[in-house]
This record gives structure tokens, C-alpha cells and sequence, in this order.
């Protein structure tokens, strides 16, 4: 069985999406940009802004089901230029702990934005507990 979840302060899209579904003690959540939910504008012209947006926009959506960042699991990120590949580690290093997720990180055409990210969720346990 699966649930469909919505987070009232994430950017909302027009889009035929859930912010994230919840099937048994996973929770997946779609892709994030880095558009502010107060404004709906995108979140700066850097990486490093929009990478912060983005993981920001997920901890929200994560926070609707009781759970943060160090319940991720696995995470999927596309990046618009591959020369960002540097700048968005550094913020992503600072942004999940240790042990990290598993991770994919690839080069794609995502139109206005130069990244957006899925991410994994398992709800019983946080990266690095027994």
C-alpha cells in the first residue's frame, strides 16, 4: 500500500506529481529544484545556491512525514553543466553526514534550473545506526 504526500511550504508545480510517495517504510520524493516556496522564483544563478534550495526544498517535504535528511538513502542528482560537479559536492558534503546515501549523479537538460535531485528515504532507521 502507498501514499501519496504533499507538503504545503514546498514550491508548488502545476504538474501531474506528489512531492513524494510513501510506500511501506520508504518514501520516495520527486524531483526538487531550487525554486523558493515563498517566492517561486529560482533560488540564485549559482550551484551552490540551488543545490542549497533543492536540499532544502527536500528536508520539507521529508519533515511532512516525520523524517530529515539522514533518513536518505539513496539520492539522484542531475546537473545541468558538468563543470558544477565540483561546487555542488562541496554543498552537498556540508548538507548530508556521514556515511552518505548511495548516490547518481549525472549531466542532463533541465531546462532553467542547473540541478535537481530525487532522494530515497527509508523510515526506520538513520544513516550510520544500527
Amino acid at each position: 500500500m502507498s501514499k501519496a504526500i504533499h507538503a504545503d511550504r514546498a514550491p508548488q508545480f502545476p504538474l501531474p506529481f506528489s512531492h513524494a510517495v510513501r510506500a511501506g517504510d520508504f518514501v520516495y520524493v520527486s524531483g526538487q529544484v531550487g525554486v523558493n516556496p515563498e517566492t517561486g522564483k529560482i533560488a540564485g544563478q549559482t550551484i551552490e545556491e540551488q543545490t542549497e534550495q533543492t536540499l532544502r526544498n527536500i528536508e520539507i517535504i521529508l519533515e511532512a512525514e516525520g523524517l530529515t535528511l539522514d533518513h536518505v538513502v539513496k539520492t539522484n542528482s542531475h546537473l545541468t553543466h558538468a563543470q558544477d560537479i565540483p561546487k555542488y559536492n562541496e554543498v552537498y558534503e556540508r548538507k548530508m553526514k556521514r556515511p552518505y546515501p548511495a548516490r547518481t549523479t549525472v549531466r542532463s537538460g533541465i531546462g532553467d534550473y542547473l540541478i535537481e535531485i530525487d532522494v530515497v528515504a527509508y523510515a526506520l532507521t538513520r544513516r550510520g545506526e544500527e
